[in-house]
């Protein structure tokens, strides 16, 4: 069953820049209600919203100062006081910084998965929650192995595991939340511009990557619509150049 944006209320989490900014583009252009932009950086996020709403209409996007280590509780308190219901949650904010295995666990593994708990415990439909959609962004690191990037790895495999064996399929029939995680490969975004590897690791990596086939965040945007659309819970896509979608099902 192919399943429509339209008129949706969406969050994006790290959605002022890259990818979570091009996802957000993606569901207004799929006329989308209204999608809340969370973001750490307010000067970026205040101008990703004036950018998407001159695109999309006044109002069409919200930005919310956040960091989702952090405001957990204080933001989607906000969020559900002000939106009865929340339809699509993208978690989608994240780090690669093999400085620290805390900071990254934190942020790519446990504060996705707070988020995910709390707007799940939110759509759940044996609780009188109308159901809903949680799309969980990890990494073709969620599953590729390489002698790089080993906390990112960790981060990304514990989004893997999480998404599919919360959204099984046994879960969603009993309540009634959708959840699917999408694996991008290498794709040209600020997080790749800002990422941290181990000194000893630095040539050899950046030789890697040149050997790599690279993507635009905007083909990840278009991709998560696509997987919105037609995944089913507990499902995992990787994404890849020129909107090849291969799925895999746990």
């Amino acid at each position: 069953m192919e399943r429509s944006l339209k008129n949706t209320v969406a969050v994006i989490t790290g959605g002022a820049e890259g990818i979570g900014y091009e996802i957000t583009a993606k569901f207004l252009e799929q006329q989308a209600k209204t999608v809340i932009v969370l973001d750490n950086n307010e000067e970026k996020g205040a101008a990703a919203v004036v950018d998407l709403n001159s695109k999309y209409g006044d109002g069409k996007a919200v930005f919310i100062k956040c960091d989702v280590t952090k405001d957990l509780d204080d933001v989607s308190k906000k969020i559900f006081e002000t939106y009865s219901q929340v339809d699509v949650l993208v978690n989608n904010a994240g780090t690669v910084d093999e400085k620290s295995a805390r900071k990254t666990i934190e942020l790519n593994s446990i504060a996705l998965m707070e988020w995910s708990m709390k707007f799940w415990e939110h759509m759940r439909k044996d609780k009188g929650g109308l159901g809903g959609t949680i799309l969980n962004i990890g990494s073709i690191y969620s599953f590729a192995i390489d002698p790089y990037v080993v906390f990112y790895k960790a981060s990304k495999f514990a989004v893997q595991g999480f998404t599919t064996s919360l959204g099984h399929a046994d879960n969603y029939k009993k309540f009634g939340v959708r959840l699917i995680i999408i694996c991008p490969g290498f794709t040209y975004s600020a997080l790749t511009d800002r990422q941290l590897c181990w000194d000893e690791h630095k040539e050899d990596f950046a030789k890697f990557v040149k050997n790599e086939i690279w993507q635009n965040a905007e083909e990840v945007g278009k991709a998560a619509v696509a997987v919105f659309q037609k995944g089913h819970s507990g499902s995992s896509w990787k994404i890849v150049v020129l909107m090849q979608l291969q799925v895999s099902t746990y």
